[in-house]
């Protein structure tokens, strides 16, 4: 018998009111969302009457408290998701947390421990990697004879332009100056204990590959697996455009992702074997229930050609990540977008920043 989550939500920004709260309606029969958690009283009413949600706290340590919540979400600023990952750990709940899990492999290392020690599962938000087209090109990846060349490459508008036109959300615009000035400080402290004391540009490359890139790189590590190593990696545009060229050995990984300007998302994963290129594009996730999209193009005699696009399912990426969290915490399996994965875009992270030439003591500051 399929037992219900009692799910407690920390942060009620525009992703949880655009994205999970529709998604934890849908999966009605695996959740139900008994408490929401916001620093902003407006945004936290707002939420909690148009949803039906009572339980209702500006203290996240309240809402950990409630025997009645078995998993969180947590959604908030990203510098804050380390520490609120670690207290729900410790007051025996369940966890997933959006990308960025955390901001330094200090604090990624400490959630390990936390989770380690509690027996509770961790799962972070790369949502990308449970799509049912990504799954498919995983295993066609598998079946090339070769892989000569693959790409991953992530430009997009901002996020403004897809949600005034297509969503209503109630914006925290009460919350005090000084709340939100002690978040960008604590938020500049976690980046130095990263990647040292580095010029503007990289601190903001550096919340770039945050904030949009982890979706690429994580997306990339479970399709190629780890690269051995970062070739290379620039920014331009004052940390917003970044390049980079990941070291797969027999091949490479071209990687580039920034921000513009254009209402649109050109996000895709690509692998060019000998006779074949596998394609997975992805659509903003702002619009529920966008097509995922797996294309391939093979020869199998030089002369002709045949190209193919599969949606393999109907549905969001957003709602197989939440299937697949109930699954884990329902039989008590990691998750594949775990803490420890997490670590991994961490250290391409870093890696990149040094090579693009701003942090000359990253390894002593971080360790390996």
């Amino acid at each position: 018998m399929v037992s219900r989550l009692r799910i407690g939500i920390i942060g009620c920004g525009e992703v949880t009111q655009i994205i999970h709260l529709p998604t934890l309606r849908q999966l009605n029969e695996l959740f139900e969302v008994v408490a929401i958690c916001d620093v902003s009283q407006k945004a936290l009413d707002g939420v909690g009457d148009e949803w039906g949600i009572g339980a209702r706290f500006i203290d996240f340590a309240e809402l950990l408290a409630l025997d009645s919540v078995d998993a969180v979400l947590i959604a908030n600023p990203n510098a804050y998701h380390a520490a609120m990952t670690i207290a729900a750990l410790r007051a025996g709940k369940h966890v997933l947390v959006e990308k960025p899990m955390c901001l330094n492999l200090a604090e990624n290392d400490a959630i390990i421990v936390a989770a380690e020690e509690t027996g509770k599962t961790v799962q972070v938000g790369t949502m990308r990697r449970y799509a049912p087209a990504f799954l498919e090109a995983c295993q066609l990846v598998t079946e090339l004879d070769e892989i000569r060349l693959a790409k991953a490459h992530d430009i997009i508008g901002r996020n403004s332009y897809v949600i005034e036109p297509t969503s209503r959300v109630v914006r925290g615009d009460d919350i005090p100056e000084s709340v939100s000035e002690a978040m960008r400080q604590l938020e500049a402290e976690q980046i130095f204990a990263a990647i040292g004391d580095v010029p503007h540009a990289l601190m903001t490359a550096y919340r770039m590959m945050l904030g949009l890139s982890t979706h690429d790189t994580s997306a990339m590590r479970e399709m190629l697996g780890m690269p051995k190593r970062v070739l290379h990696a620039s920014q331009r545009a004052k940390g917003r455009f970044l390049t980079a060229t990941f070291d797969y050995g027999d091949f490479v990984c071209l990687f580039s992702t920034g921000g513009d300007n254009i209402p649109r998302y050109d996000t895709y994963l690509e692998v060019y074997g000998a006779n074949c290129v596998i394609r997975v594009d992805y659509d903003t996730p702002y619009v529920r229930n966008m097509p995922i999209t797996l294309s391939v193009l093979e020869s199998s005699d030089g002369v002709y050609t045949s190209r193919s696009q599969r949606h393999p399912a109907w549905g969001d990426a957003f709602t197989e990540e939440w299937r697949a969290f109930h699954h884990n915490v329902i039989n008590g399996k990691p998750s594949k977008t775990s803490p420890q994965d997490f670590r991994q875009d961490l250290v391409l992270f870093r890696d990149m920043i040094q090579m693009m030439g701003g942090a000359r003591t990253i390894h002593d500051r971080c360790g390996s």
